[in-house]
């Protein structure tokens, strides 16, 4: 099983991706981890990506898909994987494509959380004063200035990967603002078509 999960920050993709995972057994693929893996590593790619982010810059969309090319190679994601917060741009979804065609392989489905940016603004501060209030750290991502800036560059580089995997007619649409449960049963339903 191979997917993509798009929607924006605080969508509940982690989350949804996490149920996934127990109950498949397959992988989570996070961009940024795979990168820091590849670097501590040093393999090749990973070799380039840390004289790319050594120096400061962003690392390009040829090294991130050689990354993801090594990883799905790997014997753990075999059974398949989830990629989360991947691809982000039109671009970066063309050479996920090619690379999956290249090995024999296809997305079995692209899941986007659908959700109310302003309610999810509103989930997120909520979220924050509950761990607040019970005396826990807030996370980075939810002090409101952070999600906000977040939010806005979802909005103005990765919005469109939908669209094109809707072209393609790929694209399955699910209730964000759901309870949890309720979203995980209809990911569960989407894949059940899917296979």
């Amino acid at each position: 099983m191979r997917l993509v999960l798009l929607g924006p920050p605080g969508a509940g993709k982690g989350t949804q991706a996490q149920r996934l995972v127990a109950r498949h057994g397959i992988v989570q693929l996070s961009t940024g981890d795979m990168l820091r893996a590849a670097v501590a590593a040093g393999t090749p790619v990973g070799l380039k990506a840390k004289a790319v982010m050594d120096a400061g810059g962003l690392v390009s969309d040829e090294i991130v898909i050689g990354i993801i090319a090594e990883r799905i190679g790997e014997a753990d994601a075999k059974n398949g994987f989830i990629l989360d917060g991947f691809p982000r741009t039109v671009a970066q979804a063309e050479a996920l494509d090619h690379l999956l065609t290249e090995k024999g392989l296809k997305l079995d489905a692209v899941i986007e959380l659908v959700v109310d940016q302003e309610k999810l603004v509103n989930r997120i501060l909520n979220r924050a004063a509950e761990a607040a209030a019970k005396g826990e750290p807030v996370r980075k991502d939810d002090d409101p200035v952070v999600f906000k800036t977040r939010l806005e560059a979802y909005n103005r580089d990765t919005a469109v990967v939908a669209p094109y995997y809707k072209a393609r007619g790929q694209l399955k649409q699910i209730d964000g603002m759901a309870p949890i449960d309720q979203v995980t049963a209809a990911i569960d339903g989407v894949l059940a078509e899917a296979v």
